[in-house]
């Protein structure tokens, strides 16, 4: 009994099978009889070697789509329509039978004819126009038509040409073949083989998944099933495997880690994919004043997936030892496999918008179990896909090449600048704490002069010049960055260089810098552009950022603190005026003790607690509040900083000038 491996509603729908390797036919008559069986033909014949297609007799399609509920067969016909089947396809010459599955789908019976591809191709079969007259037919997309010409000829090329991954073994046996592993792979692509009872054994498992031979009675393993369905099939194919390399720098130089991923062929794929993953790394970016966040990823992981997947279906298994490669440096992804592409595909098909010729594939049953997988989509529809996801990333352009003599097929896909960016600003920081300065510095040039709106970039360099005192070469590189069109974190270079001429006692510079912020960028790191201003005196500007953001740092001891400042520098200058309003200044020092006592309740930190104390302490002060308050404050900030001088002088002042009165 055959058993059928696929689920049969991810069939009819086109989700575990190409919709071109898939056709429907209302019912079987003598009327439509020819049509049946030029397409079982044309599926034979594989001229594209993605082993042959599927036919089911019961559903109608429009345009290639199944039109649901399905029309179904009667009951008592089945048999007959199945006989009538067998009969007509002795006529395919040489004899061809597909292997023809009763289902129940939607309650309707139906007939599903799968015929993979045949071993003695080329087949002829009878014309529907003329059955008398036996033609060659294949498969064009998702329509059945007549070989002519060059696509005759091709197919007359393919006589008895086997593709590799579907061969017998010359070197496995049966029990090379795992059947945990089959099981799981059934699983996976929630095969109806799992539904069946009593259980089927291993053997006709593996016969529904055309993975053995019959060799004059032996079973003996194709090689997908080896590919697929052993533990090691780098034993049998020394190049199925992947070597993943890291290196630190462009030249590939200074090497950072080697790790080598074999196993079963979906597995690898699955690994590979995974590790790149985790090397690169998703940047994430608050968008100012949208919920939104702005997401960028070094590689998407649709393309690394797609280029990984594309490596091991398309390169070759047969005396190829060399595993593929995939190289990971700074600024891109190199992805090697053997050799080139098969003869009919150049460069041209692979740089541009045109499609890619349906020359017939390498492997076609590797193909085949990656799709039921859902690891791979359509063919030909690999190449577009990366470039549309890099694309929609914002990364560069894809990069394929291979050489005049196809000995190998290199996919590059360049990182996201900003991944350039983030892998400098590692190392240069790195460099720079072991005292590589220069090279901390080149590091930094190297993507800037490339990515002059790198904000974050330009920001390192600047604190690293101020760090060396060589204020006008920070100043240098700010000027860059803020005569640069296109900016992403904006706002970082300007604080950065406010810090170096405010530590320096260049406060008119540092006014002057902060005031060149755009407003908009503002509320990119809202905390820091109001205590800038808070430091600098610009009150009125400081204590407006610090309202607007209350919601989002009610919680933030840091923003209660310096909120708290602010309204007592603003309450004090009000105090100093020719006529001043005094409930506005009572007002502003005692939503100062709130800010502080709740920044109280939620500090850590031991400096941050006694400062919030002192300041707790001198604006009591101001209140006129009973000394025992004041006094209690005081004590605060001089448990927590003991040798904190100023704390000691204002409570001895304090306590001087209270026991006067």
């Amino acid at each position: 009994m055959e058993l059928f491996p696929l689920n049969v509603e991810d069939l009819i729908h086109g989700r575990s099978v190409e919709s071109a390797r898939i056709d429907y036919k209302a019912s079987f008559q003598d009327n439509n009889k020819w049509s049946v069986i030029k397409t079982v033909a044309a599926f034979a014949n594989d001229l594209q070697n993605l082993n042959g297609g599927f036919l089911i007799i019961g559903i109608e399609a429009s345009d290639g789509v199944p039109q649901l509920p399905p029309l179904g067969l009667n009951e008592v016909d089945l048999e007959s329509i199945q006989q009538s089947i067998r009969v007509a396809c002795k006529r395919i010459d040489p004899e061809f039978q597909p292997v023809i599955f009763p289902k129940v789908f939607e309650g309707k019976h139906i007939l599903i004819l799968w015929a993979p591809a045949g071993d003695n191709r080329p087949y002829r079969s009878p014309d529907d126009r003329c059955p008398t007259t036996l033609c060659f037919h294949v498969r064009q997309g998702a329509e059945t038509i007549k070989a002519k010409g060059e696509t005759e000829r091709q197919l007359l090329e393919q006589t008895a040409r086997v593709p590799f991954d579907d061969r017998r073994s010359q070197t496995g046996n049966l029990l090379d073949l795992s059947p945990i592993l089959v099981k799981r792979f059934l699983q996976e692509i929630n095969s109806d083989l799992l539904n069946i009872q009593p259980s089927p054994q291993d053997i006709d498992l593996y016969k529904s998944l055309r993975i053995v031979n019959d060799i004059q009675g032996v079973l003996m393993p194709r090689n997908i099933g080896l590919l697929f369905f052993n533990e090691r099939p780098e034993k049998f194919f020394s190049g199925c495997a992947f070597d993943v390399v890291q290196f630190a720098d462009d030249a590939g130089g200074n090497l950072i880690e080697e790790k080598h991923f074999s196993g079963p062929l979906d597995s690898q794929v699955l690994s590979v994919v995974e590790n790149l993953d985790s090397l690169t790394n998703v940047q994430l970016r608050k968008l100012p004043g949208k919920a939104q966040v702005d997401r960028t990823v070094a590689y998407p992981y649709e393309a690394l997936e797609e280029a990984i997947v594309n490596a091991a279906y398309h390169r070759g298994y047969e005396n190829m030892p060399e595993p593929n490669k995939v190289y990971l440096y700074p600024n891109r992804l190199e992805i090697i496999s053997y050799p080139g592409p098969v003869p009919g595909i150049t460069l041209q098909h692979l740089q541009g918008p045109a499609p890619i010729p349906p020359v017939p594939a390498r492997n076609r049953r590797i193909g085949e179990f990656l799709k039921e997988l859902r690891l791979a989509e359509m063919r030909g529809t690999g190449i577009p896909k990366i470039r549309r996801v890099m694309s929609q990333n914002g990364s560069g352009e894809l990069v394929i090449d291979f050489d005049p003599e196809r000995t190998y097929f290199r996919v590059i896909l360049p990182a996201h600048p900003r991944y350039l960016a983030l892998h400098a600003l590692r190392e240069s920081s790195y460099l720079w704490s072991i005292g590589e300065k220069k090279n901390a510095f080149d590091q930094l040039h190297s993507v800037f002069s490339q990515q002059s709106g790198s904000g974050a970039v330009a920001a390192q360099l600047i604190a690293f010049y101020g760090e060396m005192g060589n204020l006008p070469a920070a100043e240098s590189v700010f000027r860059t960055f803020h005569q640069s069109p296109l900016k992403y974190e904006a706002e970082q270079p300007y604080l950065r260089l406010f810090k170096v001429f405010y530590s320096n006692n260049e406060r008119t510079k540092a006014k002057e810098t902060i005031d060149l912020l755009p407003e908009a960028e503002y509320f990119s790191a809202p905390l820091d552009v109001a205590v800038a201003y808070k430091r600098i005196k610009v009150l009125d500007k400081a204590h407006t950022i610090f309202t607007r953001i209350f919601d989002s740092y009610a919680d933030n001891p840091e923003y209660l603190h310096n909120f708290a400042q602010v309204k007592i520098s603003i309450a004090n200058d009000v105090a100093h005026r020719r006529n001043p309003n005094w409930h506005t200044v009572r007002r502003l020092r005692h939503e100062a003790i709130e800010l502080l006592r709740r920044a109280l309740t939620l500090a850590q930190d031991t400096a941050e607690r006694a400062w919030c104390f002192f300041d707790l302490a001198r604006t009591l002060t101001w209140l006129r509040v009973p000394p025992s308050q004041i006094d209690e404050a005081f004590q605060g900030a001089i448990e927590l900083l003991p040798y904190e001088q100023a704390f000691r002088e204002a409570y001895d002042k304090w306590r001087s000038y209270s026991q006067s009165r």
